[in-house]
């Protein structure tokens, strides 16, 4: 590993010893790998040659960016290279002819949403975690609150530099809107944990920003009534930007880690709604959306006029997960089934709660299918975690897929979900992305063990 002092230009970019444990895991922080040296890259030539070094000797690398994900994607093994690329962190280009930005993978999604939207232009992929970066979001294909109008990070991604496992440099896409010019390499890429090959730039598209955007808590009886409602504001034709549910007694933890409240606390569950647009176009569509919410069985629609009043909100919304880690130690599951299909599974899932006595808090993108459900240790004890939540999991799993549902919306595989991938994909679709893996690395060496394509 001493080849590295030759390769990173300033020694204290290269750790040998004492690295440190966040660097060893993900963001929950429960398991912890191993690697031999951990190197902060500040160019893409710096990328190159510590993946030519890593080739040569068989050594592998492990890509990270400020290790926000939850599914242990950024978790080292071995005497591997942890390559940490958050000081390549610069904006290098925000073209407004072209409506276009070019962008190093270490920016994090809330400084460049600022910076964009200050020049009147708007990034429209919005996943909880703001503080992750970009180069994460793309190698997982992050989605969020905003995909049921604007779609994911994939649809905003014009093109990648990607150093490759063996250090070659290549580009793949441009600032061109369309593209039959072949393979599309860059959409491998997207959403391929970093098993293909390290991000070095990013050219993304951006949109004119919305003029208006106005949220609103709708509280319905129950979960049932309020994701059936769902369908019919979809039907109702009002555009929306992000549609969100979560039961009562979920918004209730938010509120107590945030000390924020919600309204109609008499409430079974609520769907929070956003439109944005043009003035007139986001006036129109809430009074349409009103009709359609009343109609469908909801208790109230509250409007968020005051922008305060919308930012705690979304706050209280944006933090469930870490008010569910702040009570107890969870599994997150970010699984996506048919938005047909959403109430029907959340009606299993608390079945399965009820049968096992294992707490289960599901809320998430109702516009999009995409079910959040944290399984609550509680106080088991190691042995019957680990056998409650395989159990849980799996049924729960075995169920979204008889659905037509999938692993991971958001997420992604890394380790944790490993398991329950493998057990719903075809072994043919397998073959196929285990050839394509050989391909673009030969050695295996990039995040080989966190996949399902070794």
């Amino acid at each position: 590993m001493q080849e590295l002092y030759n390769i990173i230009s300033d020694p204290s970019r290269v750790k040998l010893d004492g690295i440190e444990d966040k660097y060893l895991s993900d963001t929950l922080g429960r398991l912890k790998g191993t690697a031999a040296a951990l190197v902060f890259p500040v160019s893409t030539e710096e990328v190159s040659g510590v993946m030519r070094f890593a080739h040569e000797n068989g050594i592998p690398v492990t890509p990270r960016g400020a290790g926000t994900n939850l599914v242990g994607s950024t978790v080292p093994h071995g005497n591997g290279i942890i390559l940490d690329l958050s000081l390549m962190n610069h904006v290098l280009e925000i073209d407004e002819n072209t409506l276009t930005a070019v962008i190093e993978p270490g920016v994090f999604l809330q400084d460049f949403q600022r910076l964009v939207e200050e020049r009147g232009l708007f990034y429209p992929p919005d996943p909880g975690e703001k503080a992750s970066t970009i180069g994460g979001n793309i190698s997982t294909n992050a989605g969020g609150m905003r995909a049921v109008k604007y779609g994911v990070t994939r649809d905003y991604v014009r093109g990648l530099e990607l150093v490759l496992a063996d250090g070659k440099v290549i580009t793949v896409g441009s600032k061109n809107v369309k593209d039959a010019s072949g393979l599309s390499l860059k959409n491998l890429i997207i959403g391929s944990e970093g098993t293909l090959a390290v991000i070095t730039k990013c050219i993304l598209k951006l949109i004119p920003k919305p003029e208006r955007s106005l949220s609103a808590v709708i509280p319905f009886p129950d979960l049932n009534t309020g994701i059936s409602a769902v369908l019919s504001i979809i039907r109702a034709n009002v555009n929306p930007t992000a549609i969100e549910f979560a039961e009562r007694s979920v918004i209730s933890l938010g509120e107590d880690f945030t000390g924020l409240k919600f309204p109609c606390p008499e409430a079974g569950a609520y769907i929070i709604v956003t439109l944005d647009g043009r003035e007139s176009e986001v006036s129109g569509n809430a009074e349409l959306l009103r009709e359609a919410a009343v109609k469908a069985g909801a208790l109230d629609f509250i409007t968020l006029d005051d922008p305060e009043t919308a930012a705690n909100i979304w706050k209280v919304r944006g933090c469930l997960v870490k008010a569910v880690e702040a009570v107890s130690e969870q599994e997150p599951v970010d699984l996506v089934v048919p938005i047909d299909k959403t109430a029907d599974f959340i009606r299993r899932v608390h079945e399965v709660e009820e049968k096992s006595g294992m707490q289960m808090v599901a809320f998430g993108h109702a516009g999009d299918g995409n079910v959040h459900l944290c399984m609550v240790r509680g106080n088991r004890d190691d042995q019957q975690w680990e056998h409650d939540l395989r159990q849980n999991m799996t049924e729960v799993y075995n169920y979204a897929y008889s659905l037509g549902g999938l692993t991971s919306g958001e997420h992604g595989i890394g380790v944790a979900k490993r398991p329950y991938y493998l057990s719903s994909v075809s072994p043919d679709n397998l073959a196929v992305m285990r050839a394509i893996k050989s391909a673009m690395d030969d050695k295996h060496i990039l995040n080989d063990h966190i996949s399902y394509l070794e």
